[in-house]
């Protein structure tokens, strides 16, 4: 099982889309493992976005991330990464296809509602930014085997 962060971002919560974000996420059979509402700081954009700090478009990052409260969530499921970041589509909405998140919600390449991680590694560095191992669960949902064959499952 694989874990991905997400954050919906300032965009996302001030349209009110949370709510339709988070259920296309458990609609896909993806479990929801951490949830939460903060307010990025600029140390909190700096730690997260570590590798874009010195690059041209970080200043207009920082002021979008910062802007408003987002909401981070922690998803788990059978290549949790790769399923997220196919579902959110390009990162220009004008770019997407419909059907995806970015699709069916977004026409903008700034504001593009959501960030889901890159790789399997970079989850696990983002996750830690912003959560601590006990704001995270880990149960079984009954669902387990009706979302994906045992066979499927790693």
């Amino acid at each position: 099982m694989e874990r991905s962060l997400i954050l919906f971002k300032p965009d996302a919560v001030q349209r009110r889309l949370c709510g339709a974000l988070l259920s296309r996420l458990e609609t896909k059979g993806l479990k929801i493992v951490g949830l939460k509402m903060l307010q990025v700081t600029k140390e909190l954009s700096a730690k997260h976005y570590a590798e874009h700090v010195t690059k041209p478009f970080y200043p207009l990052l920082e002021q979008f991330i910062t802007s408003g409260p987002v909401v981070a969530v922690v998803v788990e499921g059978p290549g949790a990464v790769a399923v997220v970041r196919t579902m959110m589509g390009p990162t220009n909405g004008q770019q997407a296809a419909p059907g995806t998140i970015r699709g069916d919600y977004g026409v903008s390449r700034q504001m593009n509602l959501m960030h889901g991680s890159d790789s399997v590694e970079a989850a696990q560095r983002e996750i830690a930014v912003y959560f601590t191992a006990a704001e995270l669960m880990s149960y079984d949902s009954s669902l387990k085997g009706w979302v994906c064959a045992a066979d499927e499952v790693k």
